[in-house]
């Protein structure tokens, strides 16, 4: 779409759980579709979507994730920001939104980390799934020993177990290290700096970076309870009709990995696309063909 989203086009609502406050653009009356960011990002990686839901008759909804404003942060402990208590927030949004239906989800990156999860705690919750640039945790896990290449593509989630020295890296310099992931992840893709900016104000909030990296430092802290219980849920079928979508040119999440998702475990059906012109970002990069997509996946 050539229209540049801006700020006044969307609704600005709140969402709650567990006694946090969570920022949201809304856009739309109908079923509900939940739009879940991932890192380094946030709720405006979905500024095209929302109007293309929005037209084909969802209400889309893109919040802010748990951490990424001081209003969602509930404590300085990495162990409150487990993918587990992640996908326990949407729980709730989609309990509280759907009013007795089951809503879809979509997910970027780390969003479709949780909506895979979300997915498999509580399936009847959800209509359909959308991951965006990520494989389920079974293809990851699988993936990374047929194509090892992976574990040098996902260096930076090693590079962010170093707590404190982590933290001034990816603040230096005014955050240049998120334009260098963006830059990695989706090569070529030149974005508009106004969006960059605005993901830049939203790292620069009190305690953001710090809840953000503890995304990471939770995950794999193998010594947290939630740890072990989400390792028993890996090869957990995934009863909710999934679509993942990919981008060929992914520098984060190498695109093969997507060839290592058991169909057998998405037994309510599995669908993948790959987008030859994308990378990483694949939904901001190519909004038309992903929106497409979409709003196909989600009239079926």
């Amino acid at each position: 779409s050539s229209t540049r989203p801006e700020a006044g086009d969307f609704e600005h609502i709140t969402l709650e759980a567990h006694g946090l406050k969570f920022s949201a653009l809304a856009m739309g009356e109908g079923p509900v579709v939940l739009c879940l960011h991932g890192f380094p990002d946030h709720r405006w990686s979905f500024r095209h979507q929302l109007p293309a839901l929005a037209q084909a008759g969802y209400r889309a909804i893109a919040p802010q994730l748990r951490g990424y404003e001081p209003s969602s942060q509930p404590e300085r402990r990495v162990a409150a920001y487990h993918p587990l208590l992640l996908a326990s927030d949407v729980i709730v949004w989609a309990k509280n939104l759907g009013e007795g239906e089951p809503v879809h989800l979509v997910g970027h990156d780390w969003g479709g980390m949780i909506t895979y999860t979300a997915c498999q705690l509580m399936p009847e919750l959800f209509r359909t799934a959308c991951a965006i640039a990520v494989p389920s945790n079974q293809a990851v896990e699988d993936g990374i020993r047929r194509y090892p290449v992976q574990l040098r593509n996902s260096w930076y989630m090693f590079f962010f177990q170093l707590r404190g020295l982590a933290d001034r890296v990816v603040e230096a310099r005014d955050f240049a290290f998120i334009e260098k992931l963006w830059r990695d992840w989706s090569p070529g893709w030149e974005w508009d700096p106004a969006d960059m900016e605005r993901l830049k104000t939203s790292f620069r909030e009190p305690g953001v970076l710090w809840c953000a990296l503890a995304y990471y430092r939770a995950m794999i802290n193998f010594t947290l309870p939630a740890s072990k219980k989400l390792r028993e849920t890996l090869r957990d079928p995934i009863e909710v009709p999934t679509l993942a979508i990919t981008g060929a040119a992914d520098g984060c999440l190498d695109t093969r990995l997507f060839e290592c998702m058991d169909p057998k475990l998405f037994p309510a059906g599995l669908c993948i696309e790959r987008i030859e012109q994308g990378g990483h970002f694949v939904h901001q990069e190519q909004p038309e063909a992903v929106n497409k997509l979409l709003v196909e996946w989600l009239a079926r």
